[in-house]
């Protein structure tokens, strides 16, 4: 059995109006394992200043993986516990070497069943958000997630009127995402405004690290905080058991990518659920290798939240797989095993 691994660079789609700033590309990298005739492949999905393995050591620690691929995955996970991309991937890649691209045998791996997600509603100017806005609603999804914070809070204001105009909060469900924008007192302020519109949730009002600050937001906000960032870099138990006892979130938000992968992931829904803490997942804008990944493993938990998996459709040279995107629901148009062409991957590893 060997290994190697290589980035991949994602480009974004730029729709007319697109705003600076607006992100022109993703980098992953690709872990690769053979062993015989059998190959198996895994993405780590980091983000640039968001991830917390975003560190110059990174690729060294990803060579030193694949060098050290025959150690087997309990012992590489153990060994990568401060870089959880790369546990995600190498559970990825091992599963794959055995099961294929069917992680999770399931009816959505069958392609008779499908998991609801939101649509994604980009940071830009005024004229851009008003587009997407437009387009994910004729696409017929019925959860919206909008960033917030980016521009001036009126104007903000403004769009989310709109939206609430058009449709009732029993026709769609608007999410807010702040990124941790906000200070205690403008986050309790925004609230208000907030709740009058119904919106569901707002994620990660307040920087991640001042849980004293985030246990107040939980309480005084008058709509329900969702913890995104704050999830990152906690690779304890005690840690997590920590977070969640000391804010008391109503919400979690998973993303594999950044907290461990699947094992990762189910550390936090147990540890979640055992408070009473509701949870949904999202990806960390990996190409449909990971995506597929994530989703598999979603639709196991029974979990009826809109998840955050509309994503797969942001790139011009994604992974072309079986997965789709239709009236709010993301879906396999084939079986797992069908319709996937990594030719793009084995030609980008061979100019590496």
């Amino acid at each position: 059995m060997r290994a190697t691994f290589f980035s991949y660079q994602l480009e974004f789609k730029q729709p007319s109006g697109t705003s600076r700033g607006v992100l022109r590309r993703k980098e992953s990298f690709f872990l690769q394992i053979i062993k015989d005739d059998l190959e198996g492949w895994g993405e780590v999905g980091i983000l640039r200043g968001l991830s917390a393995d975003d560190i110059p050591e990174l690729e060294t620690q990803l060579s030193w993986t694949a060098t050290n691929i025959h150690l087997g995955l309990d012992e590489l996970f153990a060994a990568n516990e401060m870089f959880p991309s790369i546990q995600f991937a190498l559970e990825q890649a091992f599963s794959h070497l055995n099961n294929g691209f069917c992680h999770f045998p399931s009816d959505f791996t069958s392609g008779t069943s499908s998991q609801a997600i939101n649509g994604l509603i980009w940071m830009g100017d005024q004229r851009f958000m008003i587009d997407q806005i437009e387009q994910r609603l004729a696409e017929g999804f019925k959860t919206l997630k909008m960033k917030i914070g980016a521009l001036s809070w009126d104007t903000e204001k403004t769009l989310l009127a709109g939206i609430r105009e058009r449709f009732n909060s029993t026709e769609l469900e608007i999410r807010v995402d702040a990124n941790g924008s906000f200070d205690l007192d403008a986050a309790v302020k925004v609230s208000g405004y907030l709740s009058d519109i119904q919106v569901h949730s707002i994620e990660q009002p307040l920087p991640a690290g001042n849980n004293t600050d985030l246990a107040k937001a939980v309480r005084l906000m008058q709509v329900p905080v969702a913890l995104d960032e704050s999830l990152i870099g906690l690779y304890s138990l005690e840690k997590k058991r920590q977070l969640l006892d000391d804010v008391n979130p109503p919400f979690i938000i998973l993303k594999p990518s950044f907290i461990g992968g699947w094992s990762g992931s189910n550390d936090w829904v147990s540890l979640a659920e055992e408070r009473g803490i509701k949870w949904w997942a999202t990806s960390a804008l990996e190409s449909n290798v990971g995506l597929n990944a994530i989703a598999q493993w979603v639709f196991t938990k029974k979990n009826t939240i809109p998840q955050g998996l509309g994503t797969g459709s942001l790139y011009t040279n994604n992974i072309p797989g079986p997965l789709e995107v239709i009236d709010g629901v993301i879906k396999m148009g084939k079986d797992v095993n069908q319709g996937w062409d990594l030719s793009s991957l084995r030609s980008n590893l061979l100019k590496q």
